[in-house]
């Protein structure tokens, strides 16, 4: 409110009011004021963020909103991207445990614009927590990423995997019981299936994991089917991809674990390490496997198709339904095959060391992806190996310690 002139004004009893006959002209600003006061007070009552609102609290028509979880991590940073591409509205959960807030300020940098993307940092082990996340938020979908992820770690830490992937995503489904999200893309994994005897894997192979980590995903999906049986309403994707690679093809977003977890990640993340001279060399762990050439047989995929393959499942996903299905390139490599490829996408000689076998490793994986090639029109695009790690390799090379470098 412009305040009134005080050469105008008298007081009378502790209150203040003004003498019209003094200023007889400033009637006119007064009630000049007075509207333009009132003018701005229905401006802002219809601003998105008045009174506490905002467009993300609420439901509009033609606008989709996707909760990531675990969006500030390698996959789920690349989701997002893709998401807020292709205009839809997504509020990224992560606690950060995995996840990198460099990764959510190049997607905020990119898409600034009001309601478009939102960052929560939250745990969501905590309950009080998640619900409060889904009351105050106007969710249609939701595409669960989070989880710790690596075979090795969940063999030392099983009760932390069990927690983190088993336990979350019943708190996820509570809570978009309780708050009406229909919607559920979620993210699994091949390790489900274990070692199967006969190869390539199809939806239908018995699963059964033989670690921690490929258990705990398997308990989580067998609840996800549970709850949805009965429910006509629920439209669920399961998707139960390979190994991934790659990064962003124009180089916005990369792979970045934490250092200490150096020693239980993806074997590109190590090549790269050995390449730079971050580690004096490369562990391959196992030649004794009744393989080719002694060492693991992978179906190693781009997440730029697997990220592909997420967008089409949430856009085939219908109610009462549930689809299931693998996310692969449907072509098994060699350990051996993919440290050439890394060795000639990088242009080092990089050293090799031959360990004993990684605990809960398996032998021979990769996918029959013929079930999500046919439902969901989706196929595998970026099946170069050595252009994925070459790619990688770039933004790997401009960001030498992940993404506090440029």
């Amino acid at each position: 409110m412009i305040p009134l002139n005080r050469r105008a004004s008298q007081t009378r009893g502790g209150m203040e009011y003004f003498d019209a006959r003094r200023k007889p002209h400033n009637a006119g600003k007064v009630i000049a004021a007075l509207v333009l006061t009132t003018l701005c007070i229905f401006v802002l009552k219809q601003s998105p963020g008045f009174g506490g609102s905002s467009v993300f609290s609420r439901h509009e028509p033609g606008v989709t909103h996707v909760l990531v979880t675990g969006g500030a991590g390698y996959i789920g940073s690349h989701a997002s991207l893709r998401l807020l591409k292709d205009n839809y509205r997504v509020t990224i959960v992560d606690n950060l445990s995995r996840g990198n807030m460099g990764a959510v300020k190049i997607l905020q940098e990119l898409f600034p614009q009001p309601g478009r993307l939102q960052f929560i940092y939250a745990d969501l082990g905590d309950q009080k927590t998640v619900n409060k996340i889904f009351s105050e938020n106007a969710f249609d979908a939701v595409m669960h990423f989070a989880a710790v992820a690596y075979v090795g770690e969940s063999t030392l830490e099983p009760l932390r995997y069990y927690h983190n992937i088993t336990s979350n995503t019943l708190l996820i489904l509570e809570a978009m019981a309780s708050h009406g999200v229909k919607t559920l893309i979620y993210s699994s994994t091949c390790a489900t299936y274990g070692e199967p005897e006969k190869m390539p894997i199809i939806e239908t192979t018995p699963q059964l994991p033989i670690n921690p980590y490929g258990k705990a995903k398997k308990m989580a999906e067998d609840i996800i089917l549970d709850f949805t049986k009965g429910r006509k309403d629920m439209a669920v994707m399961i998707l139960r991809y390979f190994n991934v690679i790659g990064s962003d093809p124009e180089g916005r977003l990369g792979e970045a674990p934490r250092p200490e977890l150096r020693e239980h990640g993806r074997i590109s993340g190590a090549c790269f390490d050995a390449a730079l001279g971050i580690i004096p060399g490369l562990k391959v762990k196992g030649t004794d496997y009744p393989t080719t050439d002694g060492t693991c047989i992978r179906d190693y995929i781009d997440v730029t198709d697997l990220v592909d393959a997420h967008v089409k499942a949430l856009n085939k996903a219908e109610p009462s339904k549930v689809g299931i299905y693998n996310v692969g390139t449907g072509r098994g490599r060699s350990v051996k095959e993919f440290v050439d490829a890394c060795k000639k996408a990088t242009g080092v000689n990089i050293k090799i060391e031959y360990l004993s076998r990684r605990p809960g490793d398996y032998a021979e994986v990769y996918s029959d992806p013929t079930k999500i090639n046919t439902e969901l029109n989706w196929t595998a695009q970026y099946t170069d190996l050595k252009e994925s790690l070459s790619v990688a390799w770039r933004w790997q090379k401009s960001h030498p310690h992940g993404y506090g470098s440029n």
